[in-house]
């Protein structure tokens, strides 16, 4: 299958329980980890180096247009719901993700590329969120805090390739994505032949 990208891939993220998205707010309105009601749908493109980079909504409509982006929000919002009911029964709650869009040969939006995964998301534990904390997780932030502090102390620049990882990081990262396959999926996940 052909697939073009939209807009150098255009990324409709989806913030239910504060965090990516920076809210300026009054003191008291918001706590940390509380849930957002409804969910933010905050759009990104691709930069020309580095990171997605963060629009409104509104330069999303300028973009593509009022139909594209009304499509694109509607169909981030449908999959979240549906990825967020389905992980929170298996007591993952999907704080916030990521979905990426293209175009097939037809033209069609598709959804392209991981979908709902500890590397567009994040986990938390359904069976020990408190709002007003930070909550346990099982996504890929060690490797996050990992590289901001690599960057804060000035040993990386953000861009490609990232320096080594410790085999610290590589493990408690692996840990968490495991022990959230075993949650959703209720098995676990065999690999290179273990048990």
């Amino acid at each position: 299958m052909i697939v073009d990208i939209i807009d150098d891939e255009m990324a409709g993220e989806m913030t239910c329980y504060g965090g990516r998205i920076k809210i300026a707010a009054v003191e008291g309105c918001l706590r940390e980890s509380a849930k957002l009601e409804p969910p933010i749908f905050s759009p990104a493109t691709k930069a020309e180096t580095g990171h997605d980079e963060n629009i409104t909504v509104a330069r999303m409509r300028e973009i593509l247009g009022d139909e594209v982006a009304y499509t694109l929000e509607s169909m981030s919002r449908a999959i979240y719901r549906l990825g967020e009911k389905l992980s929170r029964d298996q007591g993952i709650i999907i704080a916030d993700t990521k979905f990426e869009f293209g175009r097939d040969g037809d033209g069609r939006i598709i959804l392209i590329d991981e979908v709902m995964t500890p590397d567009s998301s994040r986990f938390w534990a359904a069976d020990a969120y408190k709002p007003g904390q930070a909550q346990p997780s099982f996504d890929k932030q060690p490797l996050r805090d990992y590289l901001d502090a690599e960057r804060r102390d000035g040993r990386w620049n953000g861009e490609a390739p990232p320096p080594p990882l410790p085999a610290s990081v590589v493990d408690a990262t692996s840990k968490r994505y495991l022990e959230a396959y075993r949650r959703i999926t209720g098995n676990d996940l065999a690999i290179g032949g273990a048990g």
